[in-house]
């Protein structure tokens, strides 16, 4: 596994130019980082430096964040290095984790293969990122940015049944963490844990025939 020190050898003999990362969840220590003479790419599937870290699609609907797709060299933070292009993505009330997801990937795909060919010459300018901790949210450069581990998205997979919601928040947590076919939002109820999602759709899909269960006249 190239997160380990002792891969540095491999690497070493490999001598690539570059490297791009793409869906790689773990962090390459800074041996591995200055191996390649161009550096690391990491293709991140959030707007940086808004939203960092684990699942950007969900932490962008919980959290009222814009989504989208960013190209950056890879430093020793997290998703901290500086920007070489960004792609934000339209998003609805009706969306769900995995539409946001989706349109991420598409845009990521469309924004690396935009920009490769400066990369791929050289002819790129880059922005550098704020400095800002590796912990919960925070302002930075005038900039509000969030971060998020894999435990995060795990607490907030496990609803709480006594806790209290406005309609708004519950419906943006529920569909954050719809992500079919994976069973995420759970509740547990007298001993027995339920598994939640949500369907929500616009009002011109809405079905306004006879009302369901509605009492037939004789």
């Amino acid at each position: 596994m190239l997160t380990e020190r002792d891969q540095l050898p491999l690497v070493e003999r490999l001598a690539p130019d570059m490297v791009v990362a793409v869906g790689f969840r773990h962090i390459l220590p800074p041996e591995i980082l200055s191996v390649p003479e161009r550096g690391c790419l990491n293709l991140h599937p959030g707007l940086l430096p808004e939203t960092r870290g684990f699942n950007p699609n969900v932490w962008s609907i919980v959290e009222d964040r814009p989504a989208g797709a960013t190209l950056h060299f890879m430093d020793e933070g997290v998703d901290a290095g500086p920007i070489v292009a960004r792609r934000e993505v339209p998003t609805r009330f009706d969306d769900t984790g995995k539409d946001v997801y989706e349109r991420i990937e598409a845009a990521a795909i469309d924004l690396f293969e935009d920009t490769w060919p400066a990369i791929a010459t050289g002819e790129i300018d880059t922005v550098p990122q704020p400095d800002f901790p590796d912990d919960g949210e925070a302002e930075a450069g005038g900039t509000e940015v969030s971060y998020h581990v894999k435990e995060d998205f795990v607490d907030l997979c496990e609803l709480d049944p006594d806790a209290s919601y406005n309609v708004k928040e519950l419906l943006d947590l529920l569909r954050a963490l719809t992500f079919p076919p994976f069973d995420n939002a759970s509740v547990t109820v007298d001993g027995e844990r339920y598994y939640v999602e949500v369907d929500i759709h616009h009002e011109d899909e809405a079905n306004h025939d006879a009302a369901v269960g509605a009492l037939e006249s004789y």
